[in-house]
């Protein structure tokens, strides 16, 4: 559940130029999931212009079914790309938009996880229906997944959408998050300190660091970390949503529910699903799109 948007991102012969390529960490998830062989719905909102029709074509030509998105009579949110050492930063142009046009979806029952996280979790009107949402997966049936996905623009209220990140991070069963995403929510702490404070309250907590890997923290167990696959990079943006895609991918194709009592999450699990969402987020890494391919070994 979230934002499907335009990125905007520079052309590698003209810096000057850019190209339109669909993108919201959401609408990423959905399209990897599907991609992966996982049916997935996305709950987003498309709107009426030529951008909404390349969206809804990317989501479709995946496989994602749209039968829960609204489809307001309004223009697609723009994320112009700049892409830096340090990672990708955006520059956002949300207003009267269709992207954030989001109803709330209480009726979460019948499927076997919810995904929240990105824009929509922290912009206005879809804030308030994510929210909505995913206290009504909390409360019993599918899994909630959580990934803060933390954005910094001129046009973003830094202290509430933080404080709305926080809440779904506590609501959550499993949380995947960037070290840069929790030193931002929880500027006080190390990010691996957050995360034992998270998994000790039952979920499952995964730390991405990037090239350096990343690491699951569940209850007081020992964490458990894998390296990074290593590729040549071509392009980062849409990495951390295939990782996540693929983990929501081992989780539901092997019925494994980590937040139903994560002592059960052995650590042999640990290190295959982590191992697995880093294959496919370097699938993504590899190329110039956002589209990720399963590990030859699950083909």
């Amino acid at each position: 559940m979230g934002e499907a948007l335009i990125d905007l991102v520079p052309t590698a012969d003209d810096a000057e130029a850019h190209r339109a390529q669909p993108g919201g960490a959401p609408a990423n998830v959905a399209t990897g999931l599907a991609r992966l062989s996982t049916p997935s719905w996305f709950a987003g909102a498309l709107g009426n212009d030529g951008f909404a029709r390349s969206i809804e074509r990317r989501l479709v030509s995946a496989g994602v079914e749209l039968g829960l998105c609204a489809r307001p009579d309004l223009p697609t949110a723009l994320a112009v790309a700049d892409p830096g050492p340090e990672g990708t930063g955006y520059h956002f142009h949300l207003q009267r938009t269709a992207t954030f046009q989001l109803p709330e979806r209480t009726d979460v029952e019948r499927f076997a996880a919810v995904y929240v996280g990105g824009l929509a979790a922290v912009v206005e009107p879809a804030a308030s229906a994510v929210v909505t949402t995913a206290r009504a997966a909390a409360a019993g049936g599918p899994l909630l997944v959580v990934d803060p996905n933390v954005r910094e623009d001129r046009t973003l209220d830094a202290d509430g959408g933080a404080a709305k990140l926080r809440e779904l991070c506590e609501l959550g069963q499993v949380v995947k998050a960037s070290d840069e995403d929790l030193a931002r929510l929880w500027p006080d702490r190390a990010p691996e300190e957050t995360c034992r404070r998270l998994a000790a309250g039952g979920r499952l907590v995964v730390l991405t660091r990037g090239s350096r890997g990343s690491t699951a923290y569940t209850g007081s167990a020992e964490p458990v970390s894998v390296p990074a696959v290593p590729v040549e990079v071509v392009n980062t943006i849409g990495a951390g949503d295939a990782f996540m895609a693929a983990m929501i991918t081992w989780m539901v194709s092997g019925g494994v529910h980590p937040a139903a009592g994560t002592g059960e999450f052995t650590r042999a699990q640990a290190l295959e699903m982590l191992g697995f969402a880093s294959r496919v987020a370097a699938s993504v890494v590899a190329q110039a799109g956002t589209e990720p391919s399963l590990p030859e070994a699950h083909v």
